[in-house]
């Protein structure tokens, strides 16, 4: 596979798992605020925003309407919504060769429906947009499970909703590792993680910090646990390296990163989690920082140039060719 089309399926997938959960996440931060009049706006909102990765403005109280321009509608910063779902739209562009005609026209139906998706959210409430952003996520991902081959197009796709899964996961649970054990925000991390109901019926409705903690991040079955989507980005680095592999080791470095990111999740002892949370939390931030690196450096190279000398033109003529190394 070209490397321009593997990046682009890489990048497809992370942008359209962004947009997915950032959606989710701002729609339960938005009900939190309508909700409940004693959540300060402000402080809520500029902790959500510190999570995203986006820079609060300076001399402005937000609210929920605010938050969700930044956060949802906005074109100066590249981690908001429709942003993501027009970065998603442009790499399918000149991936069309590699991708299902269904999946360029759902990313496209996407892009093009966020006009009339936000004039919606304005008159009726910002959920319209979010759930507008929501189903589409889940069609895109469904017509890419229903009509990809499962050859490296597929696993480059895969592992890039994976890598950016975990980010965000890792995200939200940043938002609440100071918080007491016992708070009721923990039930938050729950809905924005789309992990509520299947939560309630593993504990069979205990509600407790750790174990929160402990579900979104080592559950082996949830499919957006941190630990699952480990497991997932490890797999497809695997069948990705068709080559004769070493017989020690991991051959590359994303693999090596991977492997003991999802090791120290897989055994650690029982009952410390909580311990040292936001430790463990950025040192997986880190680990998909590194991964992303290593993957682009491993697959997405630009090919060099090579320029051939014509002997018959004398030394300082040269004629040159791009050439795939």
């Amino acid at each position: 596979m070209l490397a321009r089309n593997a990046e682009s399926l890489y990048w497809i997938g992370r942008y359209v798992e962004r947009a997915d959960d950032t959606a989710r996440i701002l729609d339960v931060a938005v009900h939190q605020l309508l909700e409940d009049a004693t959540v300060d706006a402000d402080r809520t909102s500029r902790v959500l925003l510190e999570v995203l990765g986006i820079e609060p403005p300076d001399g402005l109280r937000l609210d929920v309407w605010s938050v969700t321009d930044l956060v949802a509608f906005s074109h100066d910063h590249g981690v908001s919504i429709s942003e993501s779902i027009g970065k998603a739209r442009e790499n399918a562009r000149g991936a069309r060769e590699v991708t299902s005609s269904e999946m360029w026209e759902c990313l496209n139906t996407t892009y093009n429906g966020l006009a009339a998706a936000e004039r919606a959210a304005r008159g009726l409430g910002p959920h319209e947009f979010f759930a507008y952003v929501k189903d589409r996520a889940a069609m895109f991902t469904g017509l890419a499970d229903s009509t990809l081959s499962r050859d490296d197009g597929y696993r480059f796709l895969l592992l890039g909703r994976s890598v950016e899964r975990i980010d965000m996961m890792v995200r939200l649970l940043l938002s609440r590792a100071g918080d007491r054990t016992s708070s009721p925000a923990w039930v938050t991390v729950l809905r924005s993680a789309g992990a509520h109901d299947t939560y309630l019926r593993t504990h069979r409705g205990a509600l407790d910090a750790a174990r929160v903690a402990e579900f979104i991040l080592l559950d082996r079955l949830f499919p957006r646990s941190v630990f699952h989507a480990l497991r997932v980005a490890e797999t497809c680095l695997t069948e990705l390296d068709q080559r004769p592999g070493s017989r020690v080791g991991a051959r590359h470095e994303a693999q090596r990163v991977l492997g003991r990111a999802r090791s120290e999740l897989e055994f650690l002892p029982p009952g410390v989690l909580l311990e040292n949370l936001q430790t463990r939390l950025l040192a997986l931030q880190k680990a998909c920082r590194e991964v992303g690196e290593a993957v682009a450096r491993q697959y997405f190279h630009a090919a060099p140039w090579v320029a051939w000398t014509d002997v018959r033109r004398g030394a300082d003529a040269h004629v040159t060719v791009e050439g795939e190394l």
